[in-house]
């Protein structure tokens, strides 16, 4: 059996990571979501087990000492990591799953994947990476300057990464993601199998 894929989606804070993702979850229903776990408090509509598992600190701790993630990463006081348990079994069962992480942890998971598919995105410029953040209505003046700080450190990270898609429009860059994940399909390394010619002869 054909192995899944594993595309990797991050980029700065504020990029529209979440929002271009549920475009293509919502185009391509054969996708899995990995859902990963944070400490961070939930935003309004976000349902624990949905968009995150919310732990408390404690919980998070002990599942580190678990050994239940794949990668986890401190960013801005909280801590996020992706679940272990059922990744690579959903992948081994052809399985094509969507993670959909922060640079740090992106960059964790290809050191341990590196067949996965990296993708980065990047705002169309830093003036609207700030409108973004700053529309949450949860930054202080402080935290914004430090995420747009940040922000400036993570996008030159975006060059070790596969393939950038620019979000300009979220059907553009989904689009585009999703033509990326069709090529992908089509690699020959993903395909030595469709090359045996037994049953011609």
């Amino acid at each position: 059996m054909e192995r899944g894929l594993l595309i990797v989606v991050s980029g700065a804070s504020g990029t529209g990571k979440g929002t271009v993702c549920k475009k293509i979850l919502d185009d391509m229903p054969q996708v899995a979501y990995s859902i990963s776990a944070t400490t961070r408090t939930p935003r309004p509509g976000e349902v624990d087990g949905k968009e995150y598992y919310f732990l408390s600190r404690d919980e998070f701790t002990a599942w580190i000492d678990g050994g239940k993630f794949l990668e986890f990463a401190e960013v801005y006081g909280n801590f996020y990591g992706t679940p272990l348990n059922k990744i690579e079994e959903r992948l081994n069962r052809g399985e094509d799953i969507l993670l959909e992480i922060d640079v740090q942890g992106a960059l964790n998971v290809k050191r341990k994947c590196p067949d996965g598919v990296y993708i980065f995105l990047l705002p169309p410029s830093l003036h609207e990476l700030k409108r973004r953040i700053e529309g949450r209505g949860t930054e202080t003046p402080e935290s914004l300057r430090r995420r747009l700080a940040n922000a400036v450190a993570e996008i030159q990270i975006g060059r070790e990464y596969t393939y950038v898609v620019v979000n300009d429009s979220v059907e553009r860059a989904a689009a585009q993601i999703e033509a990326i994940i069709a090529a992908e399909k089509c690699r020959v390394e993903r395909n030595a199998d469709k090359f045996s010619l037994e049953e011609v002869f």
